[in-house]
């Protein structure tokens, strides 16, 4: 059987108080209707698009690098890294900023925390493994789950309060999540779950999250990680601004895959995300703004792309809304929806 695949361009544009749909195709004939006005859908929405991504601040990066392997990396797979991206990172931001090189070859790693100015670069032919010991992602961080602040396992990679800062190249960062790994405790079944075993809905780790929320509990006293059974994210920026993920490819992500939070001006380009675990989210920007994901081919186990702005009280609490989000030339060859607003979205 022959198979035909039909592309269909839409984009998004998110404001403070409106949504705009709008098809390419239809944009050279539709006009508005108002007898007040004579414009056509390409200068009252397109044009709004093209604003917002002008407005972007995509990060640039001083023209020096800092090779990974320079710091005592090994490219078996099996020796841990995490010392060797740390201090290559720390020496690039000391320098001022550049590229931190990871190199053709596998590399294994627990959390890798991004510093301002810093551009994680993956040439063609390297893979940088997550390691799948659970103590590589402590101590614990202030990260989210599902819309709510805690503190909990590191994001595989994390920044928070940090400018200027990119992952790029033609690499595969792979979370080596699976049916043995993470994702179990989302308590199904069909990812590797037991009974007997501890999954996310148990009092001790979403209940009590969730009552947290709805105590108006302090974020720092929010503590799970090491006893509890909530997956970390796998990209994540918290109050950073500048943000570039470009060419890149995830696979096997222990939860949503690219998450925005509380963040300025992110670019999402030509990125692939190939991830069928429990909600594999493709990229969730949450609280952000000045947002443009384009290009991206999105393969995953929940939604290619997920506005959000935060659960219940925590999302009244923060009352940031996501806004000014464009999303065009994107592949949704699978997902529960291609792109969505919520669920957790209480700041609008």
């Amino acid at each position: 059987m022959k198979n035909n695949r039909y592309t269909l361009y839409i984009l998004l544009l998110i404001f403070s108080n409106s949504i705009f749909f709008s098809c390419k195709e239809s944009v050279n004939s539709a006009k508005n209707e108002s007898d007040n006005e004579n414009v056509t859908v390409k200068d009252t929405v397109w044009s709004k698009a093209d604003k917002i991504i002008a407005s972007i601040n995509v990060p640039t990066f001083q023209d020096q690098s800092f090779s990974i392997v320079e710091f005592g990396a090994v490219s078996d797979g099996k020796t841990l890294n995490t010392k060797a991206f740390k201090d290559a990172i720390a020496a690039c931001t000391e320098a001022g900023g550049g590229k931190v090189i990871v190199p053709e070859g596998k590399f294994l790693t627990g959390a890798i925390h991004l510093k301002s100015n810093v551009n994680l670069h993956l040439e063609e032919g390297a893979e940088v493994l997550f390691s799948k010991e659970k103590k590589d992602f402590l101590p614990v961080v202030h990260t989210s789950y599902e819309g709510v602040e805690l503190m909990n396992y590191s994001p595989l990679i994390y920044a928070k309060g940090q400018k200027n800062i990119a992952v790029t190249g033609k690499g595969v960062l792979n979370g080596q999540a699976g049916k043995d790994n993470w994702w179990p405790w989302c308590g199904a079944e069909r990812y590797g779950h037991s009974e007997g075993m501890a999954k996310q809905k148990d009092e001790h780790n979403l209940p009590s999250l969730r009552k947290m929320n709805e105590q108006g509990v302090p974020v720092e006293q929010r503590i799970f990680g090491e006893g509890h059974q909530l997956r970390p994210l796998f990209f994540e920026t918290l109050e950073c601004e500048n943000v570039l993920v470009s060419g890149v490819t995830f696979v096997n992500a222990p939860f949503w895959v690219i998450h925005p939070l509380k963040s300025n001006h992110v670019t999402v380009d030509g990125v692939t995300v190939n991830s069928h675990g429990p909600n594999n989210d493709g990229c969730d920007p949450e609280y952000s703004k000045n947002v443009h994901i384009t290009n991206c081919l999105f393969n995953t186990g929940d939604d290619c792309i997920a506005i959000k702005s935060g659960r219940n009280e925590d999302g009244r609490r923060v009352n940031i809304p996501s806004e000014n989000i464009v999303v065009e030339n994107c592949e949704m060859k699978d997902g529960h929806g291609g792109v969505v607003m919520g669920s957790e979205i209480s700041a609008g």
